[in-house]
């Protein structure tokens, strides 16, 4: 499950995407230099081997840690992608490109949206689109969605198996979650999935949201959103907090959490891209990428360390959960203090972030949760200890 939207405006566009995947999965925030290859080169992608191209741009992008793919990035062109799953019928091969494949595969090889809409296109003609996407579960597979920006306008490009509709968007607002929007691709769709996913609800809050963003500080109060009304997470049986763009796992039915989140203004006068390399984006500080400056952030895997980014924010995240889903209120001023002077220095941002973290990675200690109803707090003693076993995916190394 995930929620994507883009803001166009005169003079910029603006992409933001929450991934939302297995709580234990954790994203790789990632730098790739262009590079040029050999003719007749091929490239491994998750499930299957691709012909390579001669050059490749220079790109960052969040990735779960075990694909090659990624869930939302940009390149050196200013060209930026967010993907969705959508439910549709039809059989997926297991050998085929996924979703996120095809999104790092258009940010390598595109300098224009419309150029990545058509390059999708054709690589989805050519190889189809499938292969294992979960990661808990095993054999999940679906068809995908894409809003693909660049520095004047954005396209959706939906698509069911080898089957696309692309949509020209130049002006406003369009936000996508996880529902197909073409009428004549919606026939295919399983109603019953998007119902689940909750996908109608988080599309009309997140484009409600994203109808007031006017810079990259709006657009990263749209992620931490979890609802009219809510300060915090609102969970029920079978969905868990799915009801908002920032998405909190624990239901029966649908249990996805934000693993990432990604805002990126794209204009003339310069590109900006923000992430947070970390999940609950409504804990998490989002901090500035630079496309040609690698940062280090850890190389997170299935199995809880004490050294990637991505899981020294679980710490946090997990022991605000213990108390009952609300943090102090000292730690919402800091955080909102931290991230306004991040945005107004991005030059230190990176430094800002470290030291909030190491002031709050380890609160909590090690309370135990006494709120909350009783099968959220055994769905995640679960995910508790999954998380101390060993991955259920192997990690993949950066190409």
């Amino acid at each position: 499950m995930c929620d994507t939207f883009v803001v166009l405006r005169p003079g910029s566009v603006i992409l933001a995407k929450n991934s939302d995947r297995d709580p234990n999965e954790p994203q790789r925030l990632e730098w790739i230099p262009a590079r040029d290859h050999a003719p007749q080169s091929t490239v491994q992608c998750t499930w299957t081997r691709i012909p390579q191209v001669a050059r490749t741009h220079a790109l960052v992008i969040s990735r779960p840690y075990w694909m090659w793919g990624a869930e939302m990035g940009a390149n050196e062109h200013g060209v930026a992608i967010g993907n969705e799953a959508v439910f549709a019928r039809g059989e997926l091969p297991a050998d085929a490109l996924t979703g996120m494949d095809l999104l790092r595969l258009a940010l390598e090889r595109a300098t224009t949206a419309v150029a990545a809409t058509d390059l999708i296109r054709e690589l989805l003609a050519r190889h189809g689109q499938g292969g294992d996407a979960g990661y808990a579960s095993t054999g999940f597979r679906y068809h995908n969605s894409f809003l693909i920006a660049d520095r004047g306008e954005a396209w959706l490009l939906e698509s069911v198996g080898r089957e696309t509709e692309a949509t020209r968007i130049v002006s406003g607002v369009h936000a996508v979650s996880n529902e197909l929007q073409s009428p004549r691709l919606r026939r295919h769709a399983k109603r019953l999935h998007g119902l689940a996913a909750r996908a109608s609800r988080r599309q009309t809050r997140t484009a409600c949201l994203a109808a007031t963003v006017h810079g990259i500080a709006d657009a990263l109060h749209v992620l931490a959103d979890h609802g009219e009304g809510n300060a915090g997470p609102r969970f029920n049986r079978l969905t868990g907090a799915l009801g908002a763009p920032c998405a909190h796992a624990g239901g029966v039915l649908a249990a996805a959490q934000t693993t990432g989140s990604w805002a990126s203004l794209l204009s003339d006068t310069g590109d900006q891209h923000w992430a947070t390399g970390t999940s609950s984006p409504c804990l998490s500080l989002f901090r500035p990428l630079e496309i040609h400056r690698p940062r280090l952030t850890g190389t997170p895997g299935g199995q809880r360390d004490t050294g990637s980014l991505w899981w020294r924010h679980e710490r946090l995240h997990r022991a605000i959960r213990l108390c009952g889903w609300t943090p102090p209120p000292s730690f919402a001023a800091d955080r909102a203090r931290v991230q306004a002077a991040m945005l107004a220095s991005p030059a230190e941002a990176w430094t800002m972030a470290e030291d909030f973290l190491e002031r709050w990675e380890n609160a909590g200690g090690s309370a135990h949760a006494t709120s909350g109803p009783r099968w959220l707090r055994r769905y995640w003693e679960k995910v508790d200890l999954a998380a101390g076993a060993p991955a259920l995916r192997p990690w993949r190394d950066p190409d």
